[in-house]
């Protein structure tokens, strides 16, 4: 192939033709000859007489420059042009290794990657080479050649991972590339990372190496920060040079538990700059219901940021009986604790009936020995309250759990105490023993320093051992533990101040709290201090930014948490006890920088210009100037009367005119002749767009789960379509849509009285009831009174309409929980004994009347994405489901009338079968 900037030819060597068209010129201008001129004095008799048929002198230059151009196109046309032709390798046989990154960064534009990495394939086909895929997130441990076709199967199953390719990764390829010569395409997010240089060093050098990079800016999101009571979150690019905005949206759940936009703020980025900052100021009640932050627009798991209880702020209830006297803070029972948990918890003081009523999570006693509401107390624990008590002189002098054990302790305790110097006394204060594997504390570092001077002996017993997750350097339990119900009580056996121990003091008591769920920090903890946890994922990003249920997935330590997202720890939500942490993809203080690619590499877009062969508009173009130059000889000559000029033209002017008639015709056979879905035209180009997608969703869903298989959703205008065709409109309500004329409106009448339905739909969630107090209400009416509508009424829990298909007894779209409106039953109506609907009207109801807005509920793209968001999370998933199920009763009750009213009357017709 000759390849001439955007054009290339299959058959270069018929182009030596076009050197023949100076001697064509030389030929064509010779011919016809000059006339000899010859003096005859006869010929004044011929003076004045007209020649019909004139042959001219010579031939104008013109004419000669029309033929030339049509001769020049036809040998361009045989030569094979082509536009935007494929890049042809230099070695055709050479095999095609490609490469994809495959990390969160490719999500965002993964169907155009499928795109081009099966155009890819399907030239590889073409040109008979094996091809080889290498997706980064998943290296191979070698390379294997495969058959083109072979590797088309595996396309299907190829998605986005959640993580980026390791720092090892672009090592082990170089380490595993294959000898010889071959060609790569290289499907790249456009991110540098460490080794990427080297290997795209090593490609270019093997053959050809081709770059292909997605158009969009790469932009990721941080992990939140608390600053100043504001959750911050870094918002990253991999390019700069000009001033850009980044909205990001924080959603949480509302008071119903379904998820919602709680807030939305702009990061701006200065001209140089590839950090910005998105800062959320939200009271803590609002902030402690943030679930997720996402960039808006962005479907990428680099895009979205989980909170986990990174920014939940706990509400700890401290009830202590001592006050706090002035000048002896530091004595005060509590002290310690408030200053453990200020920063990042709610306080709460009152009685334990006070707290209680602000629904705390974590209730701490100081050294209370008697609870009068021991009742509501427990109850609150067995419905998962942390209830966390500190001993002191109060209990070790009271009888508390000497008898039997207490409802709000852990174990059952000894009278007394024990301290140094005592009667059960120590030689010396004693130090920590190390923390046993399952206990919650198991990796925490204890200092040399904490040494506890006295405590509370708890009772020996069987379940002692069990009930026990820290000990002293003797053995004796510090800190005991048991679970009750969904809630646990946890009991340190010593005080809460400096008074029997150094441990309040120290950092490890901060770190206690913590692994208790206790002091909540915003980090969650940093990874040193999760050695020796093992935290269980309950849900999981995928690559596409979408979390998902983590199905039998394997616990992880707690010390890995802190390392990079990988197939081992895939980002998403972790639980450890009562603690919930979140595993982002984006590192803190993680840049995103710009992949720099070797000097001979080709870079190109995602998408590529389609080959496109040129031949027959080039012979159609010569074939053109042919028929004007057979015109233009004949005006020359004379010989072309008016008459044959005007057939010319209006041969010319026909086939322009007649495929839009014609088009127009087979749109109404095939409507004819098929199930098609229909929908009004408002005027309103993105209320059609939508309707037009909404069909589709529908048509789909019907195809795929019904017998019934409409063809491609049609558009309907009603002053110049033909409505007999169609069996269902869906008209959607604007409020600025013109009425339709007089002719409509009888075309719309003979639709409704012949057994068509119309689906009226004003979109506004119908707010008012029937729409009346809305603008699309209020044209609904304007444009249903010149129709033969017959007398409405709600769906009844027994319409055909509720179980046409599927049984329901909600009919929501985008909107949901409102009225909708069909023909009323009649007054006769009555009920079967021994069925439980009624024998409604043998018709179907002409029209349908809600403002749910279902289409766009229903709305896909031609990749089967939804365009409209439907509530949120697994509600808002039901929510979609069934308004497709709505849409599925509704076609199948045009189609089929109302046959299912008619089984009032199968006790009847078996009566009759038995005689």
């Amino acid at each position: 192939m000759l390849v001439l900037g955007p054009i290339g030819f299959l058959s270069p060597a018929l182009l030596w033709a076009l050197a023949a068209l100076p001697v064509l010129w030389v030929l064509l201008r010779a011919v016809p000859p000059a006339p000899i001129r010859r003096r005859f004095p006869g010929v004044a008799l011929l003076l004045g007489l007209k020649d019909d048929d004139s042959t001219t002198d010579r031939t104008p230059w013109w004419l000669l420059l029309l033929r030339m151009a049509a001769a020049a196109l036809v040998i361009l046309g045989f030569a094979g042009p082509v536009l935007n032709p494929d890049a042809v390798p230099e070695d055709q046989s050479a095999p095609l290794l490609v490469v994809v990154d495959g990390g969160w960064g490719d999500a965002r534009d993964w169907p155009q990657r499928l795109a081009r990495l099966e155009t890819a394939i399907s030239e590889a086909r073409r040109d008979g080479r094996p091809v080889a895929l290498v997706q980064l997130t998943d290296p191979p441990p070698e390379i294997v050649w495969q058959e083109p076709e072979d590797l088309a199967d595996r396309l299907p199953g190829l998605s986005p991972r959640p993580w980026e390719p390791a720092a090892d990764a672009h090592a082990l390829l170089a380490s595993i590339l294959p000898e010889g010569r071959f060609d790569t395409l290289w499907l790249s997010d456009g991110l540098a990372r460490a080794g990427q240089e080297p290997l795209a060093r090593d490609l270019a050098a093997r053959g050809r190496l081709t770059v292909a990079l997605g158009g969009r800016a790469m932009r990721a999101l941080g992990p939140a920060q608390i600053d100043q009571g504001a959750a911050v979150l870094p918002v990253l690019r991999a390019q700069s040079g000009q001033q850009a905005e980044a909205e990001v949206v924080a959603h949480g759940l509302d008071p119903a538990g379904i998820e919602r936009e709680l807030a939305r703020t702009t990061a701006r980025f200065d001209t140089d700059a590839r950090r910005a900052e998105a800062r959320f100021d939200l009271p803590p009640e609002l902030r402690n219901r943030v679930t997720r932050f996402q960039i808006a627009g962005e479907t990428s798991a680099g895009a979205t940021v989980l909170a986990g209880d990174a920014l939940r702020r706990p509400k700890v209830a401290i009830v202590s009986d001592s006050g706090r006297a002035e000048g002896l803070e530091l004595l005060a029972p509590d002290y310690y604790l408030r200053r453990a948990l200020d920063a990042h918890a709610d306080l709460i003081e009152g009685t334990v009936a006070d707290v209680l009523r602000a629904a705390p999570d974590v209730v701490i006693l100081a050294d209370i020995a008697q609870v009068a509401e021991s009742q509501a107390l427990s109850d609150w624990i067995a419905s998962g309250g942390l209830l966390l008590r500190f001993a002191g002189p109060h209990l070790a002098a009271s009888d508390v759990g000497r008898d039997r054990l207490d409802p709000l302790l852990p174990v059952r305790l000894r009278l007394g105490g024990r301290s140094s110097g005592g009667t059960m006394s120590w030689g010396q204060p004693r130090g920590l023993a190390p923390f046993d594997a399952d206990s919650p504390f198991a990796g925490l570092t204890i200092p040399s320093d904490v040494t506890v001077r006295a405590q509370v002996l708890a009772q020996p017993g069987p379940d002692l051992a069990q009930a026990t997750i820290a000990r002293l350097s003797d053995g004796t339990p510090l800190v005991t533990r048991r679970i009750v119900g969904q809630g646990q009580i946890v009991l340190f056996h010593v005080t809460a101040n400096a008074e029997w121990s150094s441990l309040p003091l120290s950092g490890l008591f901060v770190q206690m709290l913590d692994r208790l769920a206790v002091a909540g920090r915003p980090t969650g903890g940093e990874p040193e201090d999760l050695s020796g946890t093992t935290w269980v994922p309950e849900k999981v990003l995928d690559g596409f930014g979408a979390l998902n249920d983590a199905v039998d997935m394997p616990g992880v330590p707690g010390e890995r948490l802190g390392q990079p997202v990988g197939p081992d720890l895939p980002p998403g939500l972790y639980r450890s006890d009562r603690s919930l942490r979140a595993v982002n993809v984006i590192a803190q203080g993680r840049e995103l920088m710009p992949a720099e690619w070797p000097a001979g590499a080709v870079i190109e877009g995602m998408s590529r210009s389609r080959e496109l062969p040129l031949k027959g508009w080039a012979l159609a173009a010569a074939l053109t100037l042919l028929l004007a130059d057979a015109l233009a000889s004949l005006a020359l000559s004379g010989r072309l009367s008016r008459g044959v000029a005007a057939l010319v033209v209006l041969a010319l002017l026909v086939p322009a005119v007649r495929p839009a008639h014609a088009q127009q015709e087979d749109r109404l056979i095939r409507a004819a002749g098929n199930v098609v879905l229909a929908h009004v035209v408002t005027g309103d180009a993105e209320v059609d767009r939508i309707a037009q997608a909404g069909l589709l969703g529908l048509s789909r869903v019907l195809n795929a789960r019904t017998s019934v298989e409409p063809i491609s959703p049609m558009a309907v205008d009603l002053e110049r379509d033909e409505l007999s065709v169609f069996t269902f409109l869906y008209w959607p309500i604007t409020a600025d849509q013109a009425l339709p004329s007089a002719q409509a409106y009888l075309k719309l009448n003979r639709f409704l009285r012949s057994g068509g339905m119309i689906l009226f739909d004003t979109r506004d969630a119908d707010i008012a009831g029937f729409g009346a107090a809305t603008p699309e209400g209020r044209r609904l009416q304007a444009i249903a009174a010149a129709l033969d509508i017959p007398p409405l009424e709600p769906i009844p829990p027994d319409h055909v309409l509720t179980r046409s298909f599927y049984l329901l007894r909600d009919f929501p779209g985008r909107h949901a929980g409102r009225t909708v409106w069909v023909e009323a039953a009649p007054d006769d109506a009555e009920q079967a004994d021994g069925m439980p609907f009624r024998n409604l009207n043998d018709g179907v109801t002409p029209v349908v009347i809600g403002g749910n807005d279902w289409a766009a509920a229903w709305a896909v793209d031609e990749a089967g994405r939804f365009l409209r968001p439907v509530g949120r999370g697994l509600g808002g998933e039901r929510q979609r489901e069934l308004a497709y199920r709505f849409g599925v009763n509704l076609i199948m009750h045009v189609l089929t009338g109302n046959y299912k009213s008619d089984q009032v009357h199968v006790p009847a017709l078996l009566e009759r079968l038995g005689q």
